[in-house]
């Protein structure tokens, strides 16, 4: 058994010919570059790509496997360099019954463990979605629907950023997962926190209390990669090794979610998009204090302070430490030139954030960032909340 580290969101914003994939990401995210990124840069064991089927990308995969630079595994996942293992996934908007009557919408990302799989899933999503070529387009599935054609093709599925105010289950579709799931519910057994929420503010929704918990960037751009990652004890990297991880099997397990504080994601408390600011109240409002008024988008923190049914709120005995990372871009004085020179020193993020100290980094960069990258590291830094769709900065 070793440690590896996992990042299993990330999109590809354009295919190698320049045809769009996820329109708001970076043209730089190709197959190939997020490859690259993550054996030379990141230091990134596995990676999931979520927008595999997509018939362009397919098209790209299968002329990276022709390069000799990658190969398929049995056991499922393509390794390449022999340093990477890169998931094939797909994120699909389910079309579900909102809160209140009114419609809903929820993120899946969907791993099948070979090529052949994820053609034959995207074969069949073409009847279900108007244009298979673009990355999460709404289907007309439910995730009820949704599952079986996941496990017809031999994938895995994990509702996605769960508690973001759109395009999750409990941001605007149901009060427990259970509801949406019925029967199938023991099929999942993962689910993605987001940026805006944690191990803590999650446990305190008993339906989520064996489940495992993923911590992934969803990353628009490759310096986004490994915003938030996963440490696994694994035998080796493939698919089969990494399901048996997500499911706590033979010793493969999550050793620890590394993650933003909650503070710095996009949604985490509820903001006043008349104001344009941040609603920071100890009880979650639906209205605006400053202005009354409700033109507001509501916040992971403030919806979790809704729906929780633990009276103790403790995790279980089993769950692993949730580490709060902050990402070398968030870091007030660390910016890109920094970064490029840490990078050329250093090799990869893995090392800068876990195994460097104060003065291995001071040599390169001073003492000021090195004080930073530390006090980031041990988590004492001064952080201020997001919301609305902006993140929370770091003092």
């Amino acid at each position: 058994m070793y440690e590896i580290f996992a990042d299993l969101h990330v999109h590809i914003g354009r295919s190698e010919n320049g045809k769009p994939i996820k329109i708001t990401a970076a043209r730089s995210l190709n197959f190939a570059n997020i490859a690259k990124e993550c054996a030379d840069r990141k230091g990134i064991n596995v990676v999931g790509i979520i927008d595999c089927a997509s018939p362009y990308v397919i098209e790209d995969i299968e002329k990276f496997l022709k390069s000799g630079e990658a190969y398929e595994l049995k056991d499922g996942g393509i390794i390449y360099k022999d340093k990477v293992c890169i998931l094939l996934g797909s994120e699909v908007e389910t079309s579900e019954k909102g809160r209140n009557g009114k419609k809903g919408s929820a993120h899946n990302i969907c791993f099948f463990p070979h090529l052949e799989d994820i053609k034959r899933f995207s074969n069949e999503m073409s009847n279900h979605i108007k244009n298979i070529t673009l990355s999460t387009q709404r289907s007309d599935l439910s995730g009820y629907e949704l599952i079986d054609i996941v496990e017809k093709y031999n994938g895995i599925l994990i509702p996605a950023h769960i508690f973001t105010p759109f395009k999750s289950y409990y941001g605007n579709c149901t009060d427990r997962l259970e509801d949406i799931f019925k029967e199938k519910y023991d099929k999942i057994f993962a689910v993605e926190l987001g940026l805006s929420s944690d191990t803590f503010l999650a446990d305190t929704i008993s339906e989520l209390e064996n489940k495992t918990f993923l911590t992934n960037s969803d990353a628009h751009s490759l310096p986004k990669i490994a915003r938030e990652y996963n440490k696994m004890q694994v035998e080796d990297i493939s698919f089969k090794e990494i399901v048996k991880a997500l499911k706590n099997e033979d010793g493969r397990k999550i050793l620890a979610n590394y993650g933003l504080d909650p503070k710095l994601g996009k949604y985490h408390r509820t903001y006043c998009d008349d104001c344009e600011k941040t609603i920071e109240t100890k009880e979650p409002v639906e209205r605006c204090p400053m202005c009354k008024g409700t033109n507001v988008t509501f916040g992971v923190f403030d919806r979790i302070e809704l729906i929780k049914d633990k009276i103790n709120t403790q995790s279980p005995k089993n769950r692993p430490p949730y580490i709060y990372q902050i990402p070398l871009g968030f870091i007030p004085g660390v910016g890109g030139k920094t970064i490029e020179k840490l990078l050329n020193t250093f090799e990869t993020e893995m090392n800068i954030l876990h195994k460097l100290n104060q003065d291995d980094i001071e040599a390169v960069v001073g003492e000021k960032v090195a004080i930073n990258i530390v006090k980031a590291r041990e988590g004492k830094m001064e952080v201020h909340s997001g919301g609305g769709g902006n993140y929370g900065t770091v003092k």
